[in-house]
């Protein structure tokens, strides 16, 4: 059996917490979020944990797994069950997920220079800051001026998600390729 330690964040999303492992569960760059339990068919423990009535959101990355909670409960409540969950299910090293990765999630030999240079600047200043709070930040697209990410993880549905977008994202893009950036867009938030 392998020796878990678990210990718990918080973030500046109120219905999220970080729940922080040990040991590393994915490789750099990967992440994986499961808004409800539909979307959880490749993964036992986000399903186990959406047995958990209150639980809305399992995020997946790097040391860390991001719970996102029913706004109606306080993390009180369910903060133990959730430990039970996650605790026992890493001690049996059972897989966290049931698929495979043959490559590097970021890097894609057919990136055009702009949008090498813009997962650039995500990965290396705006990831690690997002990953601190519970989140993650992902390149969807580039198309005349606009970059499309996606938030996930405690970023979903946070108060402070569309300033972060604004007022930090956007504008250090717009400073750094300043010829190439005109605006930053969320989707599906």
């Amino acid at each position: 059996m392998r020796a878990v330690n678990i210990y718990m964040e918080a973030n500046p999303n109120p219905n999220s917490m970080k729940f922080m492992i040990n040991f590393m569960l994915l490789q750099e760059g990967v992440t994986f979020d499961y808004p409800n339990l539909e979307s959880a068919q490749d993964s036992p423990l986000a399903q186990e944990l959406f047995n958990i009535p209150r639980v809305e959101r399992v995020f997946y990355m790097s040391n860390f797994i991001t719970i996102t909670k029913a706004e109606n409960v306080e993390w009180i409540e369910v903060q133990e069950e959730i430990k039970g969950v996650i605790k026992p299910y890493l001690e049996n090293e059972k897989p966290l997920i049931l698929q495979e990765f043959d490559k590097d999630p970021l890097f894609d030999e057919n990136d055009s220079e702009v949008v090498k240079q813009i997962k650039g600047i995500l990965d290396e200043y705006i990831r690690p800051a997002v990953e601190q709070d519970g989140g993650a930040i992902a390149f969807a697209s580039f198309q005349e001026g606009v970059v499309k990410v996606n938030l996930q993880g405690s970023c979903s549905g946070c108060p402070s998600s569309t300033v972060t977008l604004k007022a930090g994202i956007e504008n250090l893009l717009k400073r750094m390729l300043p010829n190439d950036v005109t605006e930053v867009v969320a989707e599906g938030v």
